[in-house]
């Protein structure tokens, strides 16, 4: 089975506890890697700016209402960039908004999942989650 990376895009420190508990108590032990903002996270996927380039295969986790870049503005680039556009990403935020449910799902990803019970929400998401990337398959890098 492939390795896969796990690359959270959230500025929320308490959200990120939470998802790294979750992680811990399901034993996960994909490698987890962390970007505060949609900024960050590119720089990352990219290899810019300084950062280490993340390997593929690799999952998104991406909250939607962050600084400097939003989950959306992220998603836009994501997909107009032609080596990371089939990205698998879940967004896991805490609107519950329409709009933002159908323009999250326009731009491709895999799961909208709300942030409204954190300490439940993240267990089931996590669970989900690894379920996910144990059984499919990933595509060859670009």
């Amino acid at each position: 089975m492939t390795e896969v990376n796990i690359l959270l895009v959230e500025d929320d420190e308490v959200d990120v506890m939470a998802v790294k508990r979750a992680f811990k108590e399901l034993k996960i032990a994909n490698p987890f890697y962390r970007a505060a903002n949609g900024i960050e996270a590119l720089d990352i996927l990219r290899g810019t700016n300084g950062k280490e380039k993340l390997s593929q295969p690799f999952i998104i986790l991406l909250d939607l209402n962050m600084p400097r870049m939003s989950g959306l503005e992220f998603l836009d680039e994501l997909r107009k960039d032609s080596a990371l556009r089939r990205t698998i990403v879940f967004v896991m935020t805490t609107s519950a908004a329409d709009e933002d449910r159908v323009h999250a799902y326009n731009r491709c990803i895999a799961g909208y999942i709300l942030k409204h019970s954190p300490a439940h929400a993240f267990l089931d998401a996590v669970t989900m989650l690894k379920q996910h990337w144990r059984i499919i398959e990933f595509p060859e890098p670009c």
